[in-house]
């Protein structure tokens, strides 16, 4: 099959990202990868829960007073509705319409760098009040975590505007539509991820 052949919405298929050998083999990889990201965020958050709010020796740190939820909040806001322009993107991907697909992915792109912006001024914010990585056991693993996350991010901003700017006079066909797709699913995931840190880290922190 001529992965770079021209459609139209009528002959575009009903599954472009699942047509050919090579992207279905393109999905079992990527499972693959995201299982083992899966264990990745275990580990780290088995790590954080093991080690809250433990300070030098002993010493119990809080975290009541530390957690700002309404930035956090406004971060989860960015980062949900970008999982939702996604979903728009991927939508139009299926109905063949490459222009409203870039669109919603470059929208998706600075809903996630707007994140990534408020999480790198959280950080400076805490290290200025003195919490920094190597304040303490349980500070190392609160950096490790949520950076762990935010690198995610960073990464997946990178791979978007790659596929954004590379593809943008190419359109769409069987080559590129596995790959748009894999990106959604990889966002989506770090989405997922995103919500188990808002809850475990932010919300218990501040509840307690």
């Amino acid at each position: 099959m001529d992965l770079n052949k021209k459609f139209t919405p009528e002959t575009w298929p009903d599954h472009p990202e699942k047509a050919t050998l090579e992207a279905k083999n393109k999905f079992v990889g990527f499972w693959l990868f995201l299982g083992g990201e899966t264990i990745l965020f275990a580990t780290l958050f088995a790590t954080y829960l093991a080690l809250k709010n433990k300070g030098p020796s002993g010493f119990e740190f809080s975290t009541q007073g530390l957690f700002e939820l309404p930035l956090v909040f406004v971060m989860t806001l960015l980062l949900l509705t970008s999982s939702l322009t996604s979903v728009y993107a991927m939508y139009h991907l299926k109905n063949y319409d490459f222009k409203k697909m870039q669109l919603w992915l470059v929208i998706t792109a600075f809903l996630g760098l707007g994140f990534l912006a408020l999480e790198v001024y959280e950080f400076v914010h805490y290290i200025h009040l003195g919490f920094t990585f190597d304040n303490s056991a349980f500070s190392s693993a609160f950096y490790t975590l949520v950076g762990t996350h935010g690198f995610h991010v960073a990464i997946g901003l990178v791979w978007l505007t790659l596929l954004i700017f590379r593809n943008s006079k190419r359109g769409l066909n069987l080559y590129n539509a596995p790959k748009y797709y894999t990106f959604s699913l990889y966002w989506h995931f770090i989405d997922v991820v995103w919500v188990f840190i808002f809850t475990v880290v932010y919300l218990m922190g501040v509840i307690g």
